[in-house]
């Protein structure tokens, strides 16, 4: 489109296609004029063209030529300075606009539509919610951080809007509550500069194909790993890299499609911490580095089965980039905030009766916030209801200590990477965090350590004096509650809080979305009296999902004591490839109702811990269970905020997890019925064959099976009617 793009663009799209053609349209004639032709010539090709019916004649006189082109060009140059890109007459004249008093309102609206739909959304109701919160001073900033062209994607727009509807917020002291950012973007219109750069532009486009959409995935994956960027834009990396010096940054994807209403993309495409030590030319590489693994990651599994699975496969899907001064300070070698966490509005998943879903919940780990979007092995970051702080889905102090967070996820500086750190090595290392807030003395294991002559203080860290004797879970809930009402829509954020030497806490807002929910839906009545024989399991509490009443057509089983017997790692991983290949013949979850259930963790990364599925490969199942298994310490997590918690969400998938040896949970399941499901796995998928005693497929259909669960009782029980 004319006007539309900068000089440098149109440059690039010059060197890349085989035919360019100049179209105009002038006192009602039509004129081609062709620019570029691959292979071809002929003496009159590159004439102006004047379209007569159904052809184009060539405008040989070169009196008529000239009288036609310099009207045009005179025209064109009433409406831009030719000798500037398009992108920057734009933001020239937005920065006229918002320096003139005399301009009117309407100029200034249509100013900044045009801007917020050239920077920031093509989704309706992002650009109305931009449009309702941020100025065109604000956008004059954006551009001035901004790296390229284009959007700035999902993640940055919803910080931004985030950000500024607190500031206006008169119930929060939004100066002393809020930390600064000094965020840089990196436009959507670099991603298709690299393709092009590169050479992957012929890849690119055979991927966006049906049959090329997961087949071609792999190789342009690889390819995006290596390739180099123009000289502009590496002028204006080095440049950025300068600017933050070796303060430590994080480089975030911002996809067009993330962070919007019902779309999350949470977890899908990477995110990179930079510790950002050592000399430039170091530090720049490693930035490169960074920018290729998110560029590659648009090319993930799991990404692209999510963008499949809601019809996104043909949404174009551009990739810019958030980058971000990481939070925290320093201590000693390493680099941290004091406290991060995810933030949602709606507590839906209540977990104890009595609990407000309205109330909204925290999930809060010490160190970075890795720990808290992510089910992390063998650590359990501590789960807040706001209405309730101090209850939690556990009781005793073993247990606390058990569920509790074990291990800090921080940036070395000394060795400039990223490391998890033991809790405990900290302690001993003196470093300094508000430990009185963070966390309680294990008076018991203190007893038994002072008996053997060690100094060492158990601490186990459970935030509960930094959300009950603080304002910090009523400043959190405030922030939610004003974010959800400015969105009319639940939400979800990512949050870092550090502490000054005064003792008050400062929040820093790292990204904020809309979340899907589908609330607790209506009552069910769980029938009183169900015979022993029919119950197949039942639990009080611990599942996800709301109220449902739902029939089961066939049972997936991962046998835990059969699993756990596996020798190798390696066939715990085929286990995982063998449930994806059951999953992936479920056609839908509107045909047939499956329910999957397996020892410990689904979709850890840690085989000994659970099934290392990955999202694509369960996505079909209607009701997932996670079952205890103390042989292994399988445990699972009802993993609230997490990225698996929002693909549960947005997917439908009913969650519960299943303590069969905890006399308090209420729990009971019938090891018979399991002992007995056949071996299935043989003729449903022949190459896993060999896992038939591990896999086990039950159809259930005319078996009339069923699942209950009522919020209210706090009940769920799966039985035959």
């Amino acid at each position: 489109m004319r006007n539309r793009h900068s000089f440098k663009t149109v440059a690039r799209i010059r060197d890349t296609t085989q035919l360019l053609i100049d179209v105009y349209h002038y006192h009602g004639d039509c004129y081609v004029h062709l620019l570029k032709v691959w292979n071809r010539y002929s003496p009159t090709m590159f004439l102006p063209h004047i379209q007569q019916k159904e052809k184009f004649v060539p405008i040989a006189n070169s009196a008529d030529a000239a009288k036609v082109f310099s009207e045009i060009f005179k025209k064109g140059s009433k409406s831009a300075k030719r000798n500037l890109d398009y992108w920057d007459q734009l933001f020239l004249k937005a920065e006229d606009l918002a320096g003139s008093k005399g301009i009117s309102r309407d100029s200034k609206e249509q100013m900044m539509d045009q801007l917020c739909r050239v920077i920031l959304a093509r989704d309706e109701k992002m650009l109305g919610l931009a449009k309702e919160n941020l100025t065109l001073e604000d956008l004059l900033n954006i551009k001035a951080r901004m790296i390229g062209t284009g959007f700035i994607g999902g993640k940055s727009v919803g910080m931004l809007i985030a950000r500024s509807i607190l500031a206006r917020a008169k119930s929060l002291e939004t100066e002393k509550l809020f930390e600064a950012h000094d965020s840089f973007y990196i436009g959507s219109d670099v991603f298709y500069t690299y393709i092009v750069e590169n050479g992957l532009w012929k890849d690119h486009m055979a991927q966006r194909t049906p049959e090329g959409f997961f087949e071609k995935a792999g190789k342009l994956h690889e390819r995006l790993l290596t390739g180099i960027f123009p000289e502009e834009i590496k002028d204006q990396f080095l440049q950025m890299i300068e600017y933050f010096g070796q303060s430590p940054i994080i480089v975030r994807s911002s996809s067009l499609l993330e962070d919007s209403y019902g779309n999350a993309f949470a977890g899908k495409y990477e995110s990179v911490f930079l510790v950002n030590q050592g000399p430039p030319e170091e530090r720049y590489s490693k930035f490169v580095e960074a920018v290729r693994r998110i560029y590659a990651s648009t090319m993930n599994p799991d990404a692209l089965s999510y963008r499949l699975q809601r019809g996104l496969d043909q949404m174009d899907e551009q990739m810019a980039l958030l980058v971000q001064r990481v939070s925290g300070a320093y201590h000693k070698d390493y680099f941290f905030p004091d406290a991060a966490g995810v933030g949602i509005s709606q507590n839906v998943f209540v977990w104890k009766r009595g609990l407000d879903p309205k109330a909204g919940m925290l999930r809060l780990v010490l160190g970075l916030g890795t720990r808290a979007v992510n089910r992390v092995e063998g650590d359990y970051p501590r789960v807040v209801a706001l209405d309730e702080p101090l209850l939690k889905a556990y009781d005793g102090m073993a247990a606390t200590q058990r569920f509790s967070q074990h291990d800090v996820d921080v940036l070395n500086i000394k060795e400039n990477t990223l490391q998890t750190v033991p809790f405990r090595k900290l302690l001993r290392e003196k470093i300094n965090v508000p430990l009185d807030l963070f966390a309680i003395k294990d008076e018991e294991v203190a007893e038994k350590l002072r008996a053997s002559g060690s100094d060492e203080e158990p601490w186990i860290i459970t935030f509960d004096n930094l959300v009950s004797e603080t304002k910090f879970g009523a400043t959190m809930q405030k922030i939610l509650k004003t974010l959800e009402a400015a969105y009319g829509y639940p939400v979800d954020i990512e949050f870092t809080v550090n502490f000054k030497k005064d003792g008050a806490f400062q929040v820093n807002l790292l990204q904020c979305r809309p979340m899907q929910t589908k609330g607790l839906g209506h009552r069910v009545r769980i029938p009183k009296t169900i015979p022993k024989n029919r119950i197949v399991f039942q639990s009080k509490g611990n599942f996800l999902g709301g109220n449902i009443l739902q029939a089961i057509d066939k049972i997936i089983y991962v046998d835990p004591k059969a699993y756990c017997g596996l020798d190798t790692q390696s066939e715990r991983y085929d286990v995982a490839r063998a449930v994806g290949e059951l999953n992936r013949k479920i056609e839908s979850r509107d045909k047939a109702a499956v329910m999957l259930l397996g020892p410990g963790r689904w979709g850890t990364t840690t085989p000994s811990l659970g099934v290392p599925v990955s999202f694509a490969e369960i996505n079909h199942i209607t009701v997932l269970g996670e079952i205890a298994f103390t042989a292994e310490n399988n445990c699972p997590e009802i993993s609230f905020g997490t990225h698996f918690f929002q693909d549960l969400v947005e997917t439908g998938i009913f969650y519960v997890a299943l303590f069969p040896d905890d006399p308090g949970a209420g729990v009971s399941m019938d090891q018979k019925f399991f002992d007995a499901i056949p071996k299935t796995l043989r003729k449903l998928a022949p190459d896993y064959k060999k896992y038939e005693d591990v896999v086990k497929v039950y159809d259930v259909k005319k078996n009339a099976l069923k699942i209950a669960a009522d919020v209210l009782s706090q009940k769920v029980v799966c039985y035959f009617e």
